[in-house]
């Protein structure tokens, strides 16, 4: 039943799609939409007949892909341009990689067509509910659905997302959660539909057990992770680390920016919050000579995580000169990642701190 209310999904997101394409002229609207109604119409009776026996499973589903234009193979659907095409077509989606490796898996919106990237944000959210729905139901099937980390297998995250780009994803139907957009960071993050019901039902739960969680009792046992910039020019790279943490619920992030070397009183500042128990690694992004780093790597215990940014004047070339000082830092426990490298530095910071 899962693999056909995303068959019914993907049949509503066809003529949405078009419905919603900025070139198409009245008359084709209107069409468009007289599709809409008719394809409403006849999924309705295809699921009324399965209701009532006169219909099996299989072939209720076969109705339904040949409806949409699809074929009867073991495929996912969705939508590229104004056709519809198999998700295969352009992406292979990870859906275990949280389960299995502890992180999960993003979508790097670059190069990227908004359908194709809208098309993947639903499919991610629409695994994800059919998890999060079938753990409600206490159901795991034998293909693992229903089975997710509850930690970071709740984040869905487009990088490297313009404001250009995100217009145009914005202004296309999304069947399985709703977007936001971190301009600063250039990301976008989706929450799953079905996040809303499992809140819904906790908060249910809670009530009828008669407790009270503050806000300092929802913090108990995350781990702090913070991250700090050299400079304000870094703070995308910043914020693109920040914010792919903010998407994991156990993670509690704290932001130090424009803490550079050029003024060391401003990380010496900052000490105690760097030094606090809970605090179980921290992102240190910088261009220009890179040295952070090394530095608060010398005044802390906990793993270092270092970011070269693209920052600075032409010797800087393009922060190949700040990754090279982070790659020779003189300080023990610094982990380097590639130039802008926000993602990548959350995903090393996350991983070297968090017990599974």
């Amino acid at each position: 039943m899962l693999r056909l209310n995303r068959l019914c999904q993907a049949a509503q997101r066809q003529v949405s799609l078009r419905i919603a394409s900025s070139s198409m002229n009245p008359n084709t609207a209107l069409n468009a939409v007289e599709r809409r109604t008719m394809t409403t119409t006849a999924v309705a009776s295809i699921l009324q007949d399965l209701q009532n026996g006169r219909l099996t499973a299989s072939d209720a589903e076969a109705s339904i892909l040949h409806l949409i234009g699809g074929d009867e193979s073991n495929k996912k659907y969705s939508v590229s341009s104004s056709t519809l095409a198999p998700l295969e077509s352009f992406a292979n989606l990870d859906h275990s990689r949280a389960k299995r490796t502890g992180f999960p898996e993003a979508i790097f919106a670059a190069g990227k067509t908004p359908e194709q990237i809208v098309s993947i944000l639903d499919d991610m959210a629409g695994h994800l509910n059919d998890s999060i729905r079938s753990e409600m139901e206490g159901k795991v099937n034998c293909e693992g659905e229903g089975t997710r980390d509850v930690g970071a297998g709740n984040a869905i995250l487009a990088t490297r997302v313009d404001k250009k780009l995100y217009e145009q994803i914005s202004s296309l139907p999304l069947q399985n959660g709703t977007i936001t957009y971190h301009e600063m960071a250039r990301i976008i993050s989706m929450r799953a539909s079905a996040l809303d019901e499992l809140e819904s039902l906790e908060n249910d739960q809670q009530i009828n057990s008669n407790t009270d969680a503050t806000d300092s009792d929802q913090n108990t046992g995350k781990t702090r992770i913070i991250v700090a910039c050299a400079g304000t020019t870094d703070l995308p790279v910043a914020e693109e680390a920040a914010i792919t943490l903010e998407s994991i619920p156990n993670i509690d992030v704290r932001r130090r920016y424009d803490v550079g070397v050029a003024g060391l009183h401003r990380i010496l500042n900052a000490l105690p919050e760097l030094r606090h128990p809970d605090v179980g690694a921290v992102i240190v992004c910088a261009g220009m000579d890179g040295a952070l780093p090394s530095v608060v790597a010398g005044l802390v215990s906990v793993p270092v995580v270092a970011v070269p940014t693209s920052v600075g004047y032409g010797a800087a070339f393009g922060g190949v000169s700040a990754l090279l000082t982070m790659l020779n830092s003189c300080a023990p426990g610094v982990g380097v990642v590639n130039i802008d490298n926000g993602f990548g530095g959350a995903a090393l910071a996350y991983k070297s701190c968090v017990k599974r």
